[in-house]
């Protein structure tokens, strides 16, 4: 059975997304070096994945086929496989705020006296299990604008993004309510700073560490790291970083993790420094100073090819609401926030049917 997949923003996640659904098509569950934490989920493979609507703000990428639209500029993830035609042209999204002023030319937007198209009738003639959400950061109103048509169309919500959907009370009971599944908010990278910070504070909590202070600093060359240069952008994107982080300090520490500059010449490389202060046996001083590099549009798409997969089974088994375990283990900003090895271990719990979600 085919999982029916729609996508809100065909920029470099979707390109990394949507290249490995094709490269990893004829993946077995015991191959060594596999890039994939499960070939297999509950019975669904990657190659059961399938793409069959898209939209999109850039005029590159509106009416082209989607196979072609995720190598359109501005886009520069790597490209690890050679696409087929998919038969899926994209479309004309709703703009809202989903082009910051200074995003206009280097995201190449449609001009405004152009109509969208309407995304709950497009998820409903494409009969669509789920809405994956790749807009930029900072939209507030087109996340949202989004999740409604999920509602209208009867499909499921998947947000990839810095808006608080998922994890905020009256959207999450809006899809219990239609007993439609719900994973978000704010897609963890596969090898990515958020994970191997939360690693670390974890690792020195559990032995008896008093973290002091800490940081994490993100620059990168893609248009995601552009589009977060504004300011007026960042207020969720912080949160969900520094909260991710935070959440497993049993007491108060000072913190701060966030995007802190775009660097074009870098593209879909992300380079991150972190920084961690403590005190160990004695109140002797311990101190971690690190870099991370990574492309960083494949690495959201680890984790994605699994959330797909996690959120069709929900949808096989009736469950609407927040998917509390897949998205623990997947999102910065979850309904229900605890430490990876738990979320790591629900998740499989939730594979074999012993948690409902």
């Amino acid at each position: 059975m085919k999982i029916k997949v729609a996508i809100a923003g065909v920029g470099n996640c979707a390109s990394a997304l949507i290249q490995g659904v094709k490269y990893y098509k004829d993946a077995k569950e015991d191959s060594e070096g596999l890039g994939l934490m499960h070939a297999d989920f509950g019975g669904y493979h990657v190659r059961d994945i399938e793409f069959v609507a898209a939209f999109d703000v850039n005029k590159l990428k509106i009416g082209r086929d989607l196979s072609e639209a995720i190598f359109a500029r501005p886009n520069c993830c790597v490209k690890f496989a050679n696409m087929p035609n998919l038969g899926v042209k994209v479309l004309p999204g709703p703009i809202l705020d989903g082009v910051a002023t200074h995003m206009k030319i280097p995201f190449k937007a449609y001009s405004e006296d152009k109509d969208p198209v309407d995304v709950g009738d497009v998820l409903e003639e494409s009969r669509a299990d789920m809405l994956l959400n790749f807009l930029p950061v900072g939209s507030f109103h087109g996340t949202r604008h989004y999740a409604k048509a999920c509602l209208e169309a009867g499909c499921a919500f998947v947000n990839c993004i810095p808006e608080f959907v998922v994890s905020e009370q009256k959207w999450a009971k809006k899809f219990e309510d239609a007993g439609l599944s719900a994973a978000g908010d704010d897609i963890k990278s596969q090898v990515g700073a958020t994970i191997i910070h939360r690693a670390l504070v974890d690792l020195l909590v559990s032995r008896g560490v008093k973290i002091e202070k800490t940081y994490q600093l993100n620059v990168g060359g893609n248009t995601d790291f552009l589009n977060m240069t504004a300011e007026n952008r960042l207020e969720t994107k912080r949160i969900s970083k520094t909260e991710a982080v935070k959440s497993l300090v049993p007491y108060d520490v000072q913190t701060w993790a966030g995007p802190s500059g775009h660097i074009p010449f870098l593209k879909d490389n992300k380079v991150c420094h972190m920084y961690i202060k403590g005190r160990k046996f004695g109140n002797t001083p311990v101190t971690i100073d690190m870099k991370l590099s990574v492309e960083d549009s494949p690495n959201s798409a680890g984790m994605v090819i699994d959330v797909i997969r996690a959120t069709k089974l929900a949808l096989d088994r009736g469950v609407g609401g927040p998917l509390t375990s897949i998205s623990a283990y997947a999102f910065k900003h979850p309904p229900d926030q605890v430490p990876d090895h738990i979320a790591r271990q629900r998740v499989e719990e939730f594979i074999q049917g012993k948690r409902e979600r």
